[in-house]
């Protein structure tokens, strides 16, 4: 994304990389990115809008406290903002992309100082600000520390105290039960309830 006299402009090659990978043809790319910032003027959103716009789109979804994991999805470049080109790579790989593809981006939000591989700390972390959603479906659920610990454990396969993006992938795939609930429990966040 670009500017022109301050004001955010989308450039060529972000219009034809956007409806190459989103299907859209490129009037449409160019209608989506007006309605964006017709809501934000200067092209981008910061935090505060975020978690405002998550929490009308999920008003029946106890995601309060994930709106901060949920906005690394989409902040790709790390600057504080997310722009239309940041927003829309996101929802088209949510909503189209292959298990990997949504995985990797999932991963993000486990990842929580962008560092490239979750901690135990980290897990604790999301374990404990997403256990609302958890223990809505289930109250029988296990502790935050039980889910968090068992995770990692299955996350973890050469247990170095570390869980990469192959890791994670590969258990949430595997259908390793508290990976696989806590993969789709982020995943519920962005798909809309009928």
């Amino acid at each position: 994304m670009g500017s022109k006299q301050g004001k955010p402009v989308l450039r060529e090659e972000d219009i034809t990389q956007l409806a190459q990978t989103s299907g859209l043809d490129r009037k449409q790319v160019e209608d989506h990115f007006n309605g964006f910032k017709a809501e934000h003027p200067d092209g981008r959103m910061n935090k505060k809008e975020f978690a405002t716009m998550l929490s009308k789109a999920l008003p029946k979804k106890d995601a309060s406290k994930m709106d901060k994991h949920v906005f690394r999805v989409y902040d790709t470049n790390l600057d504080g903002f997310i722009d239309f080109v940041e927003f829309m790579v996101v929802y088209y790989v949510m909503a189209d992309g292959s298990p990997e593809e949504v995985l990797l981006k999932i991963f993000r939000i486990f990842d929580i100082n962008s560092d490239g591989v979750i901690s135990k700390k980290e897990l604790t972390r999301l374990v404990k600000d997403m256990y609302a959603m958890i223990k809505s479906e289930s109250p029988e659920t296990a502790s935050k520390e039980m889910i968090a610990k068992s995770a990692f454990t299955e996350m973890d396969k050469d247990t170095d105290g570390k869980i990469t993006t192959e890791e994670f992938i590969s258990a949430c795939l595997g259908q390793e039960e508290l990976s696989r609930i806590l993969a789709l429990k982020c995943v519920d966040i962005f798909v809309q309830d009928d």
